[in-house]
């Protein structure tokens, strides 16, 4: 009798103690989202997770719901299907990492007539950071993944595939290593290939804008969309190196830009006003006087040291020309001509005359022959935003301050 009562009772203290670390494991993967919700929270996402599992250093959610903050008017998109975050560790600061987040591949659909159809496959986050600190500093906020990526996504009306892409891929790079409040540079990278649209169902919802498709010769797209970034904390030097729109048979939009100033301690300023102008209540002369003046002081510490828009033309522009031409019952030629006439007069109308001899001659040259055109801004030296504001008051000295610069058909460097 003895030695059953025992046997029982270690029975029944082992199913406890299995119960309690089941409970414990609940818990600390509860924390986890909880953490992982309040940090995207800061950042304009309101994540609702579903019910949350342990599984070593496997933590498994039971799908979400995200909802942007910042973007008033967008439905909730939800995610009814399990996510897997793995490798996940806690820091002595209350922050964790995970190696990986996947999400299995996604098919479904959102609409009837016609029946829609989206799917997205391989979705992985790698090297999730969720930083412990509240408020989540901005130096932080800036180092929540290592590494995004999707394979192939489509997306079908009727059975036909309408928009496509084969991988989406953006990394990042630390220096020093991911998480350090002592952050140096970070460089960002981003490639969307094998983007692939039919326009061609166009026709069907609005015949006139399906005509011009096809006889621009846009029917069926293909491309890729390309970016690379990297920024200094100490000056806040950011550059896009490039930022490339670059469609066959189109043409390629690329943007660069350069700019200084843009901390840390700058990008805080910028959240903190973003939260007080969110917090609604009465704007008391007060309020606007406060904000305008965090706003100058804003921009005086951020300088722009350069940015262009160049378009390369791989048939576009010319296809554009031949149909207007053709829409006004002129050859090519003499619409051109009749374009060249009219824009030094299109120009004066924005009455400034110092754009004339910047913007005719390049612009007369591209519609002779649309190879290239680009719009380049370089200040002597970089100038905060402040004060072109301020020069803004002067068209003329504005011009002279950005360095204003349109050249057309001009050979990449």
């Amino acid at each position: 009798m003895w030695t059953t009562r025992t046997t029982i009772v270690m029975l029944m203290s082992g199913v406890a103690t299995i119960a309690s670390l089941g409970q414990a494991s609940a818990l600390e993967a509860q924390a986890f989202v909880d953490r992982l919700t309040a940090v995207y929270k800061s950042a304009g996402l309101d994540f609702e997770f579903g019910a949350a599992t342990m599984d070593g250093d496997t933590i498994i959610v039971d799908g979400v719901t995200i909802s942007p903050e910042m973007h008033g008017g967008q439905d909730p998109m939800h995610l009814d299907t399990e996510i897997t975050f793995s490798g996940v560790t806690e820091g002595d600061d209350g922050s964790y990492y995970a190696d990986s987040a996947t999400i299995p591949d996604i098919e479904t659909e959102f609409a009837d007539d016609p029946k829609g159809e989206f799917s997205l496959k391989d979705i992985r986050i790698e090297d999730l950071y969720v930083p412990g600190e509240d408020p989540v500093p901005a130096i932080a906020n800036m180092q929540l993944v290592g590494a995004m990526s999707t394979g192939p996504l489509s997306v079908r009306r009727a059975g036909e595939e309408v928009i496509a892409f084969e991988s989406f891929v953006n990394n990042y790079s630390y220096n020093p290593a991911q998480g350090s409040a002592d952050l140096v540079d970070m460089q960002s990278s981003v490639l969307i290939s094998g983007i692939e649209a039919d326009l061609s169902s166009v026709s069907e919802e609005d015949p006139g804008a399906g005509a011009i498709i096809e006889a621009l010769g846009l029917t069926q797209i293909s491309g890729d969309i390309s970016q690379e970034s990297s920024w200094s904390m100490a000056d806040g030097h950011l550059t896009i190196d490039e930022f490339l729109f670059d469609f066959a048979d189109v043409g390629a939009l690329d943007i660069q830009a350069e700019v200084t100033g843009l901390t840390p301690a700058v990008i805080e300023q910028i959240v903190a006003m973003q939260a007080n102008m969110e917090a609604g209540g009465e704007m008391t002369d007060e309020k606007a006087q406060a904000q305008m003046m965090q706003g100058m002081a804003i921009m005086q510490g951020v300088s722009i040291v350069g940015a262009s828009v160049r378009y390369d033309d791989a048939s576009l522009a010319s296809s554009l020309i031949d149909f207007f031409a053709t829409q006004s019952g002129a050859d090519r030629d003499t619409f051109v001509a009749g374009l060249k006439s009219m824009l030094p007069m299109m120009i004066g109308e924005t009455g400034i005359p110092a754009l004339k001899d910047i913007v005719v001659p390049p612009v007369e040259a591209f519609l002779d022959n649309p190879e290239s055109l680009e719009v380049r801004i370089a200040p002597p030296s970089p100038t905060s935003a402040l004060v072109l504001m301020a020069a803004a008051a002067n068209p003329a000295g504005l011009i002279k301050a950005l360095g204003l610069v349109v050249e057309a058909n001009m050979p990449l460097e």
